[in-house]
């Protein structure tokens, strides 16, 4: 789960973490009255979307010489005048597609005189088990181009969870940033703030882009984009709250209440497999005959004849799914279940779109034959390769270029 950036701020800010002080607002009189409690006499308007590249987009229905998603304003009437231009727009940027996400919230915060910026992370490194602290003097620039174009100006630290956060590591951390005297005792400390809230929200991702210098030799947070680990957002029901099903697709947020794990992307191939490994194995045989998947789909190792069907009416919905691809391996799930399922779903939906199934592991025989004894037009498949060639090849009969 992600959360916008005044609500990362918030929390943060109950760690101890710096950062300016700001207000969210929803409408253009908010955005005013927010700006009114700051001492100004600059402010920052910033447009509130799950998406990075703010400063660089674009807004669909203003001229492309039109500012950005974060603009300055240097009186109450700009605030006023910036609010009201993006509320309610589209802000295209790099992360959101040509499509884009439509600003429904503002945060208005405290402009600061930047001497200096740099970029600090926390993220879990699954190789090593740990805790990977990255640091750059590169900050307000994206993290991708600055590892294609100058990887020596970005290092690495990662905290062995046996020892947690020791001295050594905002040492370290202070040199990355070149930082000596009292602010590299200022990073250590945002170090710590940001460790004991990485660990206190079970986060995935702690990203600080940019963490800045100000005039006055202070250490600021001026953006941050936090995400947390969904399979401990159980002893978190109050981050629960702060999720924006409006920034979310309609069909993740389906599938979320069936406790299944899907991503939406871009092919026409829908996806419906059991187990992580085997869902990108599937999208990457998908791509190399030729086509592209339309989705990631997860049922899990041991889904319900419910389950399978609702996952399969999730693809369904997605209007450029053109055939479907089930890849099935029965070990805790039973193959019968499997196709119980998708026989319910298909006759459901009054499925037309070319379907394979592969089936293999528990019961595959009771599965395949609900299969072929279901009347449907469905094509069996004997392991994944054939799988891929045959719905890919059915799609394009079904498709004509």
């Amino acid at each position: 789960m992600n959360i916008h950036e005044y609500q990362a701020k918030e929390l943060l800010a109950k760690f101890g973490v710096p950062v300016p002080a700001g207000h969210a607002a929803m409408s253009v009189d908010e955005a005013v009255e927010a700006a009114k409690k700051l001492p100004g006499p600059l402010w920052v308007v910033k447009a509130q979307i799950h998406a990075g590249g703010r400063g660089k987009g674009r807004f669909k229905e203003l001229s492309e010489s039109a500012k950005g998603g974060v603009r300055l304003a240097h009186s109450i009437d700009e605030v006023h005048e910036h609010a009201a231009e993006m509320l309610g727009k589209t802000l295209v940027t790099v992360q959101t597609g040509p499509q884009g996400k439509q600003v429904q919230r503002l945060y208005i915060t405290d402009g600061v005189d930047i001497a200096k910026e740099f970029y600090l992370a926390l993220l879990v490194d699954r190789e090593t088990g740990r805790i990977a602290v990255v640091a750059s003097t590169e900050g307000g620039m994206n993290i991708e181009d600055v590892a294609h174009e100058t990887p020596e100006k970005i290092r690495t630290i990662t905290i062995d969870p046996a020892t947690g956060l020791m001295p050594h590591h905002g040492r370290a951390v202070a040199a990355a940033l070149g930082l000596s005297g009292d602010l590299a005792k200022q990073a250590s400390k945002v170090l710590a703030k940001l460790y004991d809230a990485f660990l206190g929200t079970d986060a995935s991702q702690i990203e600080i882009n940019p963490l800045a210098i100000t005039d006055r030799g202070e250490l600021l947070v001026l953006d941050a984009k936090v995400g947390f680990d969904s399979n401990a957002e159980f002893r978190h029901p109050d981050l629960g709250e702060l999720r924006d099903l409006t920034e979310e697709d309609p069909m993740e947020i389906e599938a979320s209440k069936y406790d299944l794990s899907y991503v939406k992307l871009d092919g026409n191939i829908g996806c419906m497999v059991n187990g992580a490994g085997l869902a990108m194995a599937t999208m990457d045989i998908i791509k190399l005959n030729g086509a592209e998947p339309a989705n990631f789909l997860d049922v899990g190792g041991g889904a319900s004849k419910e389950k399978v069907t609702a996952a399969f009416k999730i693809i369904l919905s997605d209007p450029a799914v053109q055939g479907i691809l089930v890849n099935i391996f029965g070990g805790i799930m039973r193959c019968d279940i499997i196709a119980e399922g998708i026989v319910a779903a298909a006759r459901e939906v009054d499925l037309n779109d070319p379907l394979v199934v592969r089936l293999e592991g528990t019961n595959v025989q009771q599965g395949k034959d609900i299969l072929a004894q279901s009347g449907l037009q469905i094509i069996p498949a004997d392991d994944l390769g054939d799988a891929a060639k045959k719905i890919v090849a059915a799609v394009k009969q079904a498709v004509p270029a």
